[in-house]
């Protein structure tokens, strides 16, 4: 691999800010996976694993103003929502430093010996250890919740697994300081800084897939780019698991008696979500199933005013401008669909939110199965059904998603049947909600089926540092020689089965 230079891109203008870095070529590559190997015996502390977690939020906090102007400047997603999302990021690592010290994430599981039993058991002492070094994928649209100091990193390092990061193109400079801190942190919490590697370039990312130090992979991104290293992960002579969040619909599904019964409402709602950060969520709702008639046209007036009433926004970077222009344009060309508010440019850095519409009738015909894909930008697909049966059809049809919302009455006969069609195709079903936003939970889930995802694990909240551990079981193992987590009068108090 040659060495090619790395440019911080303002988005607002197209043009090169700065260089960053250069891109990593192999030999670089396999000295940052080895480097992060030989921290794995120190990062076995707990302890210190918690101190870094909470160092590490710390110094971002500290930092957060040049953080904060650092990811404007790359991907003009605003002070306001990089302040947010800043502190989403820092109460992510504390939650995950909570996570190391109480300890259940070891899934201790102690079966005292039963001599009993057909056939007899013997002593039984189960519990979890880290897999090893975990490439992480940043995401372009989250430089810091899924990106550097985001949930990947943070759950992996709550496991003990050292992280090589793979920084997202759209914004190097970002990553280069986050970075930083955490590599700080790591110092200031007693252990190496290589717990932390960062490394830059599209070969790159092939190339940390493949090595054969490389433990397990977290991928946030498109479906084209996550299904090919899901694809380089599985070839491997050492298949590894690949954890990645690939693309979504996110559909909702509005009852009639919810239109009649709150019509402007769920419009103003729908478009608040849909537009949310230029329509930039992995959990955008992108296409909804209203019903025809008075209602559906009441819902799909108060939607089109909200929309109309947007302004016009940067998108990512001008690659993702592209795409939405040309996918916008595609899905409005399809036979019977409609544009209430036409999706398009905005002038030569920006664009312009909209609707499509389509009869359900129309859209099970054939011919129309983009409407049934992502199209990652502010835009959604409203698909006008006639009756109950229409709404099974097009569930039928519909890929995995991260998300399902059912906007429901108060006394709905549909919401029942309706909720039990929306489960099997989302890993978070909501209802009288909108899905964007993701709260840093204990019971939350943050994935679903392909291809929202390729594993049934969940990015998002504490469960997901399950990802990155595998179980052990010692049996007939002398006191002496366990782990002190698994030893008689338990020591260390870890919570046990």
């Amino acid at each position: 691999m040659a060495a090619e230079p790395v440019w911080s891109v303002d988005p607002r203008t197209g043009k090169p800010r700065e260089q960053v870095a250069v891109e990593a070529t192999t030999d670089e590559i396999d000295r940052a996976v080895r480097s992060a190997a030989a921290t794995r015996e120190a990062l076995a502390d707990r302890t210190a694993r918690a101190a870094l977690l909470r160092t590490a939020a710390d110094l971002l906090d500290e930092s957060g103003p040049q953080v904060i102007e650092a990811a404007d400047a790359e991907t003009a997603l605003g002070p306001v929502r990089l302040t947010g999302e800043l502190a989403r990021t820092t109460a992510q690592l504390r939650s995950f430093a909570d996570v190391v010290d109480e300890g259940s994430f070891l899934d201790v599981r102690v079966d005292l010996p039963d001599p009993t039993t057909t056939p007899p058991r013997p002593d039984l002492r189960r519990w979890k250890i880290p897999l090893g070094v975990v490439a992480v994928y940043a995401a372009s649209n989250f430089p810091l919740a899924f990106s550097v100091p985001g949930g990947d990193t943070a759950s992996a390092l709550a496991a003990g697994c050292p992280v090589v990061i793979k920084a997202h193109p759209d914004h190097p400079a970002t990553s280069e300081l986050c970075a930083s801190l955490l590599r700080r942190a790591a110092a200031k919490a007693g252990l190496p800084e290589d717990v932390v590697v960062l490394v830059h370039g599209f070969d790159a990312g092939v190339e940390l897939v493949r090595h054969p130090l490389v433990a397990a992979a977290g991928f946030t991104g498109s479906v084209r780019g996550g299904r090919a290293l899901f694809d380089a992960a599985a070839a491997r002579p050492v298949p590894i698991p690949f954890h990645g969040e690939l693309g979504s619909l996110n559909p909702v599904v509005i009852t009639g008696a919810a239109a009649e019964e709150r019509a402007a409402e769920i419009g103003a709602g729908l478009a608040a979500s849909m537009t949310l950060g230029q329509g930039q969520f992995c959990t955008k709702p992108g296409f909804v199933l209203a019903p025809s008639g008075e209602a559906g046209d009441r819902f799909v007036s108060a939607l089109t005013d909200a929309v109309s009433q947007s302004e016009p926004g940067v998108m990512l970077d001008h690659r993702m401008r592209g795409a939405f222009l040309a996918g916008t344009s595609e899905r409005g060309g399809l036979p019977g669909v409609a544009a209430p508010v036409t999706p398009g440019a905005g002038g030569e850095h920006t664009v312009n939110a909209g609707i499509l519409t389509v009869d359900t009738a129309d859209l099970l015909a054939g011919g129309h199965a983009a409407l049934l894909e992502e199209c990652f930008g502010p835009v959604t697909v409203v698909s006008r059904y006639a009756s109950r049966d229409e709404v099974t059809a097009v569930l039928a049809l519909l890929p995995g998603n991260l998300t399902a919302t059912l906007q429901m009455a108060d006394e709905d006969p549909e919401a029942a049947s309706l909720l039990a069609e929306l489960t099997p195709l989302a890993g978070r079903v909501l209802v009288n909600g909108w899905p964007t936003g993701v709260a840093v939970a204990a019971a939350q889930h943050h994935g679903g089926p392909y291809p929202a995802t390729t594993s049934t694990s969940t990015s998002v909240g504490a469960t997901a540092i399950e990802r990155w551990l595998r179980p052990v079981t010692y049996q007939s193992t002398p006191q002496h020689l366990l782990p002190p987590e698994l030893r008689d009068g338990n020591p260390l108090g870890v919570p046990r089965r």
